[in-house]
Parts: C-alpha cells; sequence; structure tokens
C-alpha cells in the first residue's frame, strides 16, 4: 500500500492504528485525545441542535447530522495530528458498531415479519440490478474495470466496507481504494443531508422513505442519520432493509472472487463477509422479539445507542476532507453521482411495484 492511500485506510480499522501487542492501558492512552475531540464536536452538535429549538421551534438538523457537519467543517481547516488519529478511528468504527448492536434492541422481528418476504427478495434484486448499471455506467464514463467494480459494489451494497471487501479480490490498486473510499465518504454526507429533503418531493410515507433509505444510503450509521428527522419507523425499517443490503456483501465477494482472473487474489475473511455487528445487532433484536430484553432497559439502551451514533457520526465527520474529492477525477465523479441516482429510481421503482404505502 502506498503513501497515498494510507491514510484512508488508517481512518477504517483501528486496530491498523493501535497494534494489538500495545498493553491495555497504552491503548486507552493512545485513543483518549482523539476520543476528546469527537466529544467536543458531538457536545457541539447537540449544543447547536437546543440553539435551533430555541429559535424556530423545532430541529431542522438534527444533531446526528449536525455532528457530520461540524465534523467536515473542523476537518477541512484542521488535519488532525498523528497523536488524534486511533480515538478518531476508535470512534468512527468501533464505537459505532456497538451503537448498531444496540439499535438491535429497539427493532422487534415483528417488523421485519411485516415487510413480508417480497421486500426481502426485492432488496437483493435491487443489489443486483444497481451492480450491473453501476459497473455499466463506470466502463460507459471511462473508468478502468477494477474502479468501476469497486464504484458498482460501494454505491450498491454498503459503500467503504464493500470497497474494502472487494479490493484484495479483484486485485485493485491502492489509489483505485483511496478515489473510491474518498467518493463514499464526502457523497455519503450529501445523501444524509439532502436525502429527507426528497419526503415531501416524492410523496413517501415514513415507512416508504425507510425503505427508500435503506436502499439507496451507503453505510449502517449514515441510514440512522438520514432516517432520524422522519420518525422511529422510519429508522428501524432503514436499519433493517440497510442490514440484508450488507449481507449481500458475502455472496457478491463470493461470485468476484470465483469469477476474477486476478493470480494474486486474497480472499477477505469471514469477519468482512459477515461484519460482527450485524451477527450482534440480529441477536440483540431476537432477544427483544422473545421478551428476554427487560422493559425497564430499553430507553437507556436507545439513549446510550443514540449518544454513541452522534459521536461516531462527529468522528466520520473529522475523517472527511472534501478537498479529495478534487483529486478523485471527473470520470469517477461522474460514475458515482450517476450509479446513486441509477439506484434511487430503482429503489423507488420497487416501492411502488410492492405497492407499499
Amino acid at each position: 500500500m502506498d503513501r497515498q492511500a494510507a491514510p484512508v485506510h488508517t481512518s477504517l480499522s483501528i486496530m491498523r492504528v493501535i497494534p494489538m501487542s500495545y498493553p491495555l492501558d497504552a491503548k486507552v492512552a493512545a485513543v483518549l485525545p482523539g476520543l476528546a475531540v469527537c466529544v467536543a464536536v458531538t457536545a457541539a452538535a447537540f449544543l447547536l441542535e437546543r440553539v435551533e429549538v430555541g429559535i424556530a421551534g423545532r430541529a431542522w438538523l438534527e444533531s446526528l447530522v449536525l455532528a457530520i457537519l461540524v465534523g467536515t467543517a473542523v476537518r477541512t481547516f484542521w488535519t488532525p495530528a498523528a497523536r488524534f488519529r486511533p480515538g478518531i478511528a476508535f470512534s468512527a468504527k468501533t464505537l459505532l458498531e456497538v451503537a448498531v448492536v444496540l439499535l438491535g434492541a429497539s427493532v422487534s422481528a415483528g417488523a421485519v415479519v411485516a415487510t413480508g418476504p417480497a421486500l426481502v427478495v426485492g432488496v437483493a434484486g435491487v443489489v443486483v440490478a444497481a451492480l450491473l448499471v453501476s459497473y455499466g455506467v463506470g466502463r460507459l464514463v471511462g473508468l478502468p474495470h477494477r474502479m468501476a467494480v469497486l464504484v458498482a459494489c460501494g454505491n450498491s451494497i454498503c459503500g467503504n466496507s464493500a470497497i474494502a471487501a472487494t479490493a484484495p479480490v479483484i486485485g485493485a490498486t491502492s489509489d483505485d481504494v483511496a478515489a473510491s473510499i474518498a467518493f463514499t465518504a464526502v457523497l455519503g454526507v450529501v445523501v444524509v443531508i439532502a436525502l429527507p429533503l426528497l419526503v415531501p418531493v416524492l410523496a413517501l410515507s415514513p415507512l416508504q422513505y425507510g425503505i427508500f433509505a435503506g436502499l439507496t444510503v451507503y453505510a449502517v450509521p449514515q441510514v440512522l442519520a438520514a432516517t432520524a428527522p422522519i420518525g422511529p419507523l422510519s429508522v428501524q425499517i432503514g436499519t433493517l432493509i440497510k442490514l440484508v443490503r450488507v449481507l449481500m456483501l458475502g455472496p457478491v465477494v463470493l461470485v468476484l472472487a470465483l469469477t476474477s482472473r486476478h493470480a494474486g487474489r486474497r480472499r477477505p475473511g469471514l469477519h468482512q463477509l459477515v461484519p460482527w455487528f450485524i451477527v450482534g445487532f440480529l441477536l440483540l433484536m431476537a432477544l427483544r422479539s422473545l421478551g428476554l430484553v427487560p422493559q425497564a432497559v430499553l430507553s437507556p439502551i436507545a439513549w446510550l445507542a443514540n449518544g454513541l451514533t452522534v459521536l461516531a457520526m462527529a468522528a466520520l465527520g473529522l475523517g472527511v476532507d472534501v478537498r479529495v474529492v478534487a483529486r478523485a477525477g471527473g470520470r469517477v465523479t461522474a460514475a458515482v453521482i450517476l450509479s446513486l441516482l441509477a439506484l434511487g429510481c430503482i429503489s423507488l421503482g420497487l416501492i411502488h411495484a410492492l405497492a407499499i404505502v
């Protein structure tokens, strides 16, 4: 991996910043400076939300979105030194994954059953169709094969995670990975902010919007941020739909591994195909559905999940440098934006085809 791509990959995994051989107290000490920065950004986001309520009577931008915006603004004018990176990476990855697991306590299996098997099959169909369309768009605008595959997987499945899992299988270069991840980071923030504005334009119900967000937004935390302004139903359904999309990563990477002609390909491990936090989310959802989670702890769990999610949003914002987009090139820009628009159209088509109201 070359030096240009190193910061991108460092931000994706805390384990690459703090080696496992470090003693526990050293790991904690390494995390604290960056964690403190994320807490400060989170506090600013909550404060701004209160200011909104005080002035306008309601929060037009939720703390989740404000945390991303404040973090991105800070990152634009300040590049975190090395001592801050472990804590920022820890907040963006580990704390976020814990928040997703805790979110499972707010979802009952009844909500999954209520969506119906046709919707689950439809989600898989949307992923396949989006992969083919995105790849075709990428090639049409002149992207090389491997870059087109990365953009297609990132747009259609789960952003950075899909890119990271796909790259070693197809033999993508670190430059390809860096450019793809940069776009999913920056454009993901734009989608989170803009998507709720489409609710009145497209006349979407909370259920429809939850499905639409789950099908189009890149990452699980971004789904939370995009659906929170609309309501709890949108959050729950959007998260479920998004997790179904994420589970498509395993079959897609397996097919690429079997069909790729790259001689030195390295197949990703099971933890990349089925992330631990998805298993945790499903387990906690099952416990909630069986009545094994006491009613008294549901509210504190929801509060903790929300707080950790906002903290993670601050960390994600601190990892977004909008200037990297200018270095990625016009072809990548066109491929990503056109692919995202195509995914949105396909998703709306599924919602109307299933007559979901």
